[in-house]
């Protein structure tokens, strides 16, 4: 059912302010792209490199054969010291070694106590009490250490202000031959000196190197983002926005489906969108992503209110899933990963539908996440036609 789409967007291509999608070959279908500084991905080759300023990001992560396109929020990362980390007890040495970005820039720490650790301070009054922060590393293993009781190993011990949030994650794999992990903490009060130390000296064990770390990075997030290298200073990642795909002729007001693979960067609760607006954004048809836990809705709005709301409880929205949003009089319906999961015949329909964006259409709730199909068609396809695209 592939040919009879009017807009794909399935990310290969781009270049400065554009990415460009399959449908229409006219070029109507292509996204502009914006972000006020440079970032990070991970290209074919497996290794972290930056991308300039309004490049859309286009990631191999975790070993991937075909890239995602890579949405992420404005971060900053507070370690002024990347590749080697800030140290609360240093080690007795340090020995460098090949990074994830293929420079010798990573650090094997060679401890001479127990107490060797980093360790990463936030004064008082800068984020407010119950604010999230997350710390995140590259390490590989050189050799086994003297303890692997940690995942990543590192021991977050003797916190000051701050309480870890459930348990330290692996976030991504074999990147040059490291790991990434991702630990998130609570501020208890804001007012006070935040401080969160991590041991390696009692797991690599003195006068042992088996460990190399790199990539250290602590944000105001309650979730870690791709790595914002930093030397001697706080360095800010600016927002991804990725928007205004395709013309009035690409869209039919009277039935249509919007197709999606799609992946949150987390289960955090905030509502992020997919839309379909018109000139005035004042109606649309959108994918919502995610308004509560793990919840995605389909919608279809008309002002002053919403026409449509179907709503769907994924199992684990950092996972890619399939969905498609079938819009025509009488018959609206959602499907998921093969399953049609809700359905309507009564809502009225917008009109005057004009392009696509990773946003409310108003520049609102933008889409942070991942994605790898993005495809608009201009007819409503029959139930079997959904079960295989979303299958």
């Amino acid at each position: 059912m592939y040919d009879k789409a009017s807009l794909a967007l399935i990310p290969s291509g781009n270049k400065a302010s554009k990415l460009y999608s399959v449908l229409p070959a006219n070029g109507n279908g292509d996204f502009n792209a914006t972000r006020g500084s440079t970032a990070t991905r991970v290209n074919k080759d497996g290794l972290i490199e930056s991308v300039a300023d309004d490049v859309p990001r286009l990631d191999y992560s975790n070993n991937a054969d075909c890239p995602h396109l890579l949405l992420e929020p404005q971060s900053t990362n507070l370690v002024t010291d990347s590749s080697g980390g800030l140290y609360g007890n240093n080690p007795a040495s340090e020995i460098l070694t090949n990074a994830p970005d293929g420079t010798n820039t990573a650090v094997r720490p060679v401890p001479d106590s127990n107490s060797d650790r980093y360790e990463y301070n936030i004064s008082g009054n800068t984020y407010s009490t119950d604010s999230k922060i997350t710390y995140s590393w590259y390490r590989k293993r050189i050799s086994t250490p003297n303890s692997t009781a940690y995942t990543g190993d590192l021991f977050f011990n003797i916190l000051v202000n701050c309480t870890q949030i459930g348990s330290t994650t692996q976030i991504a794999t074999n990147i040059n031959g490291y790991d990434r992990f991702s630990a998130t903490f609570n501020i208890t009060d804001g007012s006070q000196l935040t401080r969160v130390r991590a041991y390696f000296g009692s797991i690599i064990g003195v006068g042992n190197s088996s460990i190399a770390y790199w990539g250290h990075q602590l944000e105001a997030l309650g979730y870690s983002t791709t790595l914002i290298p930093t030397s001697g200073s706080t360095v800010t990642r600016s927002a991804d926005d990725c928007n205004s795909a395709g013309t009035s002729a690409e869209f039919n007001d009277s039935e249509g489906v919007l197709f999606a693979e799609i992946a949150a960067l987390a289960n955090d609760g905030t509502n992020r969108r997919i839309a379909i607006p018109n000139t005035g954004f004042t109606a649309l048809h959108r994918l919502e992503y995610f308004t509560t836990d793990n919840v995605i809705n389909a919608v279809t709005y008309v002002s002053p209110s919403n026409q449509v709301v179907l709503s769907h409880t994924l199992s684990n929205v950092t996972q890619f899933v399939k969905i498609a949003y079938k819009y025509k009089t009488g018959d609206f319906a959602l499907w998921v990963n093969g399953v049609e999961v809700g359905s309507s015949v009564s809502g009225n329909l917008p009109t005057g539908l004009t392009k696509l964006n990773f946003d409310n259409g108003s520049g609102s709730n933008d889409f942070y996440g991942k994605c790898k199909q993005l495809i608009y068609f201009n007819e409503a396809l029959s139930d079997s036609e959904l079960q295989t695209l979303t299958s």
